[in-house]
């Protein structure tokens, strides 16, 4: 059995390691602490991996252990979150950071980044404002809402809508719509979160009318409903429209919630995506208060955009939840220049990248694999089959699950070395590489691929392709 204890007392010193090669030469270009800092991690990982009994034995030599640091010093340069090139073919891929921003809205956020700004700031009373008026106007006028605020995600605008509606009192759901946002979100905990009793209706595949009506009682302080945006029950089905609930709630003297998920500004119906109610639609059945997100389908930052009649957007606003759940300055410029580029519909078309790529026909994505292809294998060296296939591609973010975006990609496959090699390989890349495996080739999609990032592509494909098979 090795003795740990002799192999502890190997470890080099830190000082030690400060005059060896390479972290030595490092000294000039690096602050002391930062040279400290990393060897003083090489050691203590080394450390733990002996206590641990981990083996093949690590390399305990001066030299090997200064090489460790130097990669801890790397590591400690190297932010955390970063660039990455989106080839899977997910529009808004909630691990890689959801809607690309305008050029604009990136435009906006430098500006009031840069400098002060009139976040709560009134110029024309010259005293303090407020930092709705930066998006509530816009809203209401890409809406048909009376009012509007926005916050800092949709689960926080349905959280803030059901403290303020029915805090303290009791809230009407369909079984069927009782959902998981994601990340272990759920509507129920939501609710109790905000203080609501949650009342179940229906069954979770039919829910009617009555089945709300015989739930009302007393303590009913608001019904609402959730778009099933990240699923879909299928066959014996019924629900009960929006329009139909509006009634209800008018009836009642109830208002009513309905949560959109992602929610749409404009019809993409002709796009060959499926037909969803547009925000205005849903406002114009009689729906109190809508709620939808301004990362996913309306392709901004992340945000709870909360629209609807204006004595309940007044509600919220006084609510302590609202200042909790406020949006900061970058956040509400790249909102507002977002929201303004839908004020000329064909405009957010052509300059909204979400909106873009979810347009794209498929023969254009065709041409851009063909365009592709030459630059990757002249960059592979022959290291690697590049063919470009039919593919289909997903709007993702919890949107439209069941639509497919028909396309084409670029299918990989590697002469040498796994498939899983390589994929290692591209995410170590500067930028990082992500593309989808699929029937055991590596898919590029081209519809993610943002104008200008092939060059790029192309050079992490030269360095992963030239790296031993071996890794």
């Amino acid at each position: 059995m090795t003795d740990r204890q002799a192999l502890l007392r190997q470890l080099p010193a830190v000082d030690r390691l400060l005059k060896m090669p390479p972290l030595s030469e490092l000294a000039g270009c690096h602050a002391p602490v930062q040279l400290r800092v990393a060897a003083q991690q090489a050691v203590d990982e080394l450390r733990q991996r002996l206590l641990a009994g981990d083996e093949p034995l690590p390399d305990l030599a001066p030299e090997a252990v200064a090489r460790l640091a130097a990669k801890h010093l790397n590591a400690l340069e190297t932010s955390s979150l970063r660039r990455v090139l989106n080839l899977t073919g997910t529009v808004l891929h909630t691990n890689l950071g959801r809607a690309p921003l305008a050029e604009s809205a990136l435009q906006a956020v430098v500006a009031v980044s840069r400098g002060y700004s009139t976040l709560e700031y009134d110029l024309g009373e010259g005293q303090r404002g407020e930092r709705h008026v930066h998006v509530e106007e816009l809203l209401c006028r890409l809406t048909g809402a009376e009012g509007a605020l926005a916050v800092n995600n949709n689960a926080g605008a349905v959280l803030l809508a059901l403290a303020a509606l029915a805090g303290g009192k009791s809230a009407l759901v369909s079984r069927g719509e009782l959902i998981e946002i994601g990340g272990s979100f759920r509507i129920p905990e939501i609710m109790a979160a905000g203080g609501v009793k949650l009342i179940e209706v229906g069954a979770t595949n039919k829910t009617h009318l009555d089945d709300y009506r015989r739930a009302i009682g007393p303590e009913t302080a608001l019904i609402l409903k959730v778009h099933t945006s990240n699923y879909r029950i299928l066959g014996f089905t019924s629900a009960v429209t929006g329009e139909e609930l509006a009634v209800l709630g008018r009836e009642r003297g109830i208002p009513v919630l309905e949560d959109l998920g992602s929610g749409l500004l404009l019809d993409l119906a002709d796009y060959g995506l499926p037909r969803e109610p547009t925000v205005r639609e849903t406002l114009a059945t009689g729906i109190d208060v809508v709620t939808f997100s301004g990362d996913k389908l309306l392709g901004g930052p992340q945000a709870g955009l909360i629209v609807g009649r204006k004595d309940i957007i007044a509600r919220l606003k006084q609510h302590p939840l609202a200042r909790a759940l406020r949006l900061d300055k970058m956040t509400l410029a790249a909102l507002e220049a977002t929201l303004r580029l839908y004020l000329d519909p064909q405009q957010a078309l052509r300059e909204i990248p979400t909106l873009r790529m979810l347009a794209i026909p498929a023969h254009e994505l065709e041409r851009r694999c063909l365009a592709l292809l030459p630059q990757l294998q002249a960059a592979s060296g022959d290291q690697a089959i590049f063919e470009v296939t039919a593919a289909m591609a997903t709007v993702g973010g919890g949107a439209m699950p069941l639509a497919e975006l028909p396309g084409f990609a670029i299918a990989v496959t590697p002469r040498q070395g796994s498939l899983q090699q390589l994929t290692a390989r591209l995410r170590k890349s500067d930028p990082p590489v992500i593309g989808r495996i699929q029937n055991d080739r590596l898919l590029l999609d081209p519809r993610t691929l943002l104008p200008g990032e092939e060059p790029l592509l192309a050079t992490a494909f030269a360095q992963a392709l030239a790296k031993p098979a071996d890794g």
